[in-house]
């Protein structure tokens, strides 16, 4: 056997350890809820990637402060509601996209050029800018490669709102205020709140 086809074959055999693995894992991690289904009985509920009370109906955090606003063409209006810190290490940005134009918006110029990208109407483009420290922060994954951010941000029609999110890694303590950015849009300068 050839020294190429025994690589090859120890490669195929620690992937297949591998997998073996995390199906035990992830099997060992399942709860005794007899599997999760949805209030249909039939399919499971839908991943989400907000924060908890962030879904499509629910308000964005206490939607009636505003500390930033973007207006984009089309009428389409950003406004920012919070900027915290989490002790966790990064930083979650919560606001509300409103339609004010007279076609439906589809986010699809808001979201990163990663190839391993899933959603294609997200916010993944947006970033935090620390001018002070001139730094750039993109929007977090989670393993599977899905931005930690509002994603299905499509077919908003014309007088509609949504509540979005995104998270950040936190710049360091000692940096308070920072530049949210979303492609299309004028920045917002923001204050950091703990």
């Amino acid at each position: 056997m050839s020294i190429r086809r025994t690589t090859k074959a120890a490669r195929g055999a620690v992937a297949m350890a591998s997998a073996v693995g995390l199906a035990l894992v992830v099997a060992g991690c399942g709860g005794d809820s007899g599997g999760a289904k949805g209030s249909d009985g039939d399919k499971p509920p839908a991943r989400s990637t907000a924060p908890k009370g962030s879904g499509p109906g629910a308000p964005a955090a206490d939607s009636d402060k505003v500390i930033g606003e973007m207006k984009g063409p089309d009428g389409v209006v950003v406004t920012l509601h919070s900027v915290v810190r989490d002790s966790g290490g990064f930083v979650t940005v919560n606001g509300t996209v409103t339609n004010r134009g007279t076609r439906a918006f589809n986010a699809i110029d808001w979201r990163s050029n990663e190839t391993e990208l899933r959603s294609r109407s997200s916010i993944s483009g947006a970033t935090l800018v620390d001018k002070a420290g001139k730094k750039r922060y993109l929007v977090l994954r989670d393993t599977n490669g899905e931005c930690l951010c509002t994603t299905g941000l499509s077919g908003l029609m014309p007088g509609a709102s949504r509540p979005v999110f995104a998270q950040f890694p936190a710049p360091p303590a000692k940096v308070t205020e920072v530049d949210f950015q979303l492609p299309t849009l004028p920045p917002a300068s923001v204050r950091i709140t703990d």
